[in-house]
């Protein structure tokens, strides 16, 4: 199954609107651990998942979510 790296970002005033919207949505991504860097300034999120195409990937979030998300296909590769 093809690999998605779910890239998120948003604006700063958006944060608290970002986690309220995983309230109620169900998703094998909610309460596990994700990059985060708003912490620090970036306000991004990612996510690695497995999923039949770019649309099923950003089905993984909630549409506030998805909506401000970049779902990109990705393969591991070995680095020489």
């Amino acid at each position: 199954m093809p690999s998605f790296l779910l890239h998120h970002q948003h604006r700063p005033d958006e944060c608290p609107a970002i986690f309220a919207a995983w309230q109620g949505f169900q998703s094998p991504l909610r309460h596990r651990l994700a990059p985060c860097s708003c912490l620090v300034g970036g306000h991004g999120l990612w996510w690695q998942v497995q999923a039949t195409d770019r649309r099923s990937a950003l089905a993984l979030l909630p549409r506030f979510v998805a909506e401000r998300t970049n779902a990109i296909q990705i393969r591991e590769v070995e680095i020489p």
